[in-house]
């Protein structure tokens, strides 16, 4: 009989944050809030090619274009924000302008500050990344679509770009303050999906399981009577459009499945049962009660 293998790092993050979510009701700390247009179409998981990303789920859809910042010395062309940091830093900077009731956020004295938000280990690579990515989710346009009604505008109204310290060599320090726009904001009053912080530190590293959270937390509560099933190709449709090879049901199913199982270690109220051909959602508990401690 083959030994089980050992779990790596991400894996026991996983089963230490699924305990004590179990264990431990969410107190007010642990709320963290994001759009809910957001919880339906993702931004991008992976680089993507061009200036302009696009993603479709029912009735919602989201448009992402790169834009430009003035990095000191004039205008510098963004890339598109993609992987797990736009989402989490968008969390945070969401979570905090809903219990500020501001829009305008101090940010960290420093990046290392800022990854330490984040949950993230302060290292060179991981200030490369969060400069990058946080430059070009500062600088993009976005259009939110549901039902109707349209959202045009870029989520931050005023940044300070990251700039480099050339001649202390000390850490560059991060701008004082982030102001998000009027129109993303009222759109967090309005409809702003709350979620659980402790889960959200536990799958930092997959933006894929990012999104599945976000999803079901937003979904799940709202399912009225019999359970929803839902197929592969409807899922990869929402979820990964980028999948486009000769069986790209199959191919997404496997990167599916595993995410799903860690986002339902941290959100152990949601109930999700896989069937032929997909998975069946059923009505449950929002991971953030409606009435928090």
């Amino acid at each position: 009989m083959a030994e089980d293998k050992p779990l790596t790092k991400q894996q026991k993050k996983t089963v230490e944050a699924s305990a004590l979510i179990r264990q431990d009701p969410p107190k007010g700390n642990d709320l963290a809030f994001t759009h809910s247009i957001l919880c339906q179409v993702g931004l991008p998981r992976s680089k993507p090619e061009g200036r302009e990303f696009m993603r479709r789920s029912g009735d919602a859809w989201l448009v992402v274009q790169a834009g430009w910042l003035d990095e000191g010395n004039g205008p510098v062309e963004q890339c598109l924000p993609y992987g797990p940091m736009p989402r989490l830093a968008m969390a945070w900077v969401s979570s905090f302008a809903l219990r500020n009731k501001t829009r305008e956020i101090k940010i960290g004295s420093s990046a290392n500050e800022f990854l330490k938000i984040l949950g993230m280990e302060p290292q060179g690579a991981r200030h490369k990344t969060l400069r990058t990515q946080m430059h070009a989710l500062a600088a993009c346009r976005l259009q939110l679509g549901f039902r109707g009604r349209t959202y045009n505008g870029q989520p931050v109204e005023q940044f300070d770009a990251w700039l480099r310290n050339e001649d202390s060599g000390q850490q560059s320090l991060w701008p004082g303050l982030l102001v998000l726009s009027e129109g993303y904001y009222r759109g967090l009053l309005e409809s702003a999906v709350p979620l659980d912080n402790r889960a959200l530190s536990a799958l930092k590293g997959s933006a894929l399981a990012l999104d599945i959270y976000a999803w079901l937390a937003h979904r799940l509560h709202r399912i009225e009577g019999r359970p929803v099933l839902l197929y592969w190709a409807n899922l990869r449709d929402q979820f990964a459009q980028e999948y486009k090879g000769k069986d790209p049901d199959k191919d997404f199913k496997k990167s599916f499945l595993p995410a799903l199982k860690d986002v339902l270690a941290v959100y152990p109220a949601a109930k999700v049962q896989q069937v032929k051909g997909g998975i069946l959602l059923y009505s449950s508990p929002p991971p953030i009660p409606y009435k928090i401690p």
